[in-house]
């Protein structure tokens, strides 16, 4: 973590971590550093979480598993992982105390040095991950000492508390951790998008779009918001922010006056420059960005929005984003096939990513299915049927995206097979390559979660690739 001065404040105060695992355990530690008197509650009691209770009993703090509904007594602080919903019991008996709830990023914020780095934050139902990846990318490109943190990268804590000096940080949000960081205040903060995600955690769309606009609250320079979707400008409306910051709108069309768009396969900007009704900023071509997709060109514009925001010259946006690479099974082209492209983004683990994923192709068999999470599939197959030259189902929810397949696109050719096991995925490739012609794509986008197949989202899209080069060795 590194030495660094900070408040004895912390001195012999009683603090409640909520929960272990990759947010819990560093702030425990951070904490108990500080001289605090750290409890560490958990409604978990299997293997993984009694070994981290060892370790941690090891450096002092007190560990309870399998009880996480009651206040530890004489608490002062609960500093609560992301995961814990608001309606846990233990945050009432903490209301019910006067007892404040600070999330993980909470607590970086207020253990921030008097000259620490300031944020560039994004949230969005999808696309945060590949933004702030982006904007990191291209901050080290204009010479700024930076890192990618928050979900992804460096640990917020790690961040703030460490020896390394930033110059800027780029911060990617959960609506989770936003709920739970009313104070955190950013330089320029990003809302890529808005759809129904994370209800049964949030209650409701309103309380889900409530938290993302925090991140909007004392911005300082920009409110970056897409003018595809009125939700997010709407929120850049609602904000509480500080005199002078301006709302930046980004578009895959011609940009207005304070935005940022596409003209003629270049993205140009018309906010950070002179005279803003007249002038346009070209910054990169769409060439540029990988890969070229509509959603991730929007991503890019956003990133570079808050480049800009910050002070970043045009040249070191194409260089950062020319020199940014995807991470793996998002839209990640594996392999052409007998004239058939497959693309692997088995990250679209909802139908908001999978309606961006099929915005991308034409046509495409789709291979869908897996653990719904409460969506509905009606508007998404609305919008993508005519791209369809026909359909793969898996997974224990595929009848769900079958039934809207019926409804809305009864021509499209739909083989619905009917396993969950894991090579399930080598038959569904089997399947598309089928139904496919030269020239089509088969394209992973399955909208719903992996867990009732797959460990996670990296293993569907391993199988799929692993399935993909075994045609393509039976092809050569």
């Amino acid at each position: 973590m590194g030495s660094r001065q900070v408040s004895t404040s912390w001195q012999g105060k009683h603090v409640t971590v909520a929960g272990l695992g990759v947010s819990g355990v560093p702030a425990a530690r951070v904490l108990a550093g500080l001289g605090a008197r750290v409890t560490v509650v958990s409604d978990g009691d299997d293997e993984r979480s009694r070994t981290q209770a060892a370790q941690l009993e090891a450096e002092g703090v007190t560990v309870r598993l399998g009880d996480g509904a009651t206040l530890p007594e004489g608490c002062e602080l609960v500093v609560t992982t992301p995961g814990w919903k608001p309606d846990k019991p233990l945050f009432a008996a903490a209301a019910e105390a006067g007892v404040e709830v600070w999330g993980d990023v909470e607590l970086a914020w207020r253990l921030r040095g008097p000259d620490a780095a300031p944020w560039l934050a994004v949230t969005g139902t999808n696309g945060k991950t590949t933004t702030v990846r982006m904007l990191a990318s291209i901050l080290e490109a204009a010479g700024l000492r930076t890192a990618a943190v928050g979900n992804i990268g460096v640990s917020l804590l790690d961040a703030v508390l460490g020896d390394e000096k930033y110059d800027v940080l780029a911060v990617e949000l959960s609506s989770y951790q936003l709920h739970w960081a009313p104070s955190v205040r950013a330089h320029s903060a990003a809302v890529l998008n808005l759809a129904p995600d994370h209800l049964d955690w949030h209650g409701s769309m309103e309380a889900y779009a409530a938290d993302k606009g925090r991140i909007y609250e004392g911005n300082a320079v920009a409110c970056v918001y897409n003018a595809a979707d009125r939700a997010t400008e709407d929120l850049v409306r609602g904000a509480d922010v500080e005199e002078g910051c301006r709302a930046i709108g980004f578009t895959l069309g011609t940009p207005g006056p304070s935005q940022l768009g596409v003209v003629d396969g270049i993205l140009v900007d018309r906010a950070f420059v002179a005279n803003r009704q007249k002038q346009a900023q070209e910054l990169a071509q769409v060439s540029d960005v990988d890969p070229p997709a509509p959603h991730n060109i929007a991503n890019a514009l956003a990133a570079a929005a808050l480049a800009r925001a910050f002070g970043v010259e045009p040249a070191a946006v194409r260089e950062g984003l020319r020199a940014f690479r995807p991470d793996a099974h998002r839209i990640e082209f594996v392999e052409e096939v007998a004239g058939v492209g497959y693309v692997d983004d088995s990250k679209a683990t909802n139908t908001h990513a999978a309606q961006a994923s099929l915005a991308a192709y034409d046509p495409i068999v789709w291979i869908a299915g897996g653990l719904a999470k409460g969506a509905t599939f009606d508007e998404l197959v609305t919008r993508s049927a005519e791209r369809l030259r026909g359909v793969v189902l898996i997974g224990a929810d595929r009848a769900l995206v079958a039934e809207a397949l019926a409804r809305h696109a009864p021509q499209v050719p739909v083989v619905d097979l009917d396993r969950t096991d894991t090579g399930a995925m080598a038959a569904a490739v089997r399947e598309a390559a089928r139904l496919a012609r030269p020239g089509d794509t088969v394209l992973l986008a399955p909208a719903c979660a992996s867990m009732d197949m797959f460990v996670n989202y990296d293993k569907r899209g391993e199988a799929f690739a692993d399935a993909v080069r075994a045609l393509a060795a039976e092809d050569a």
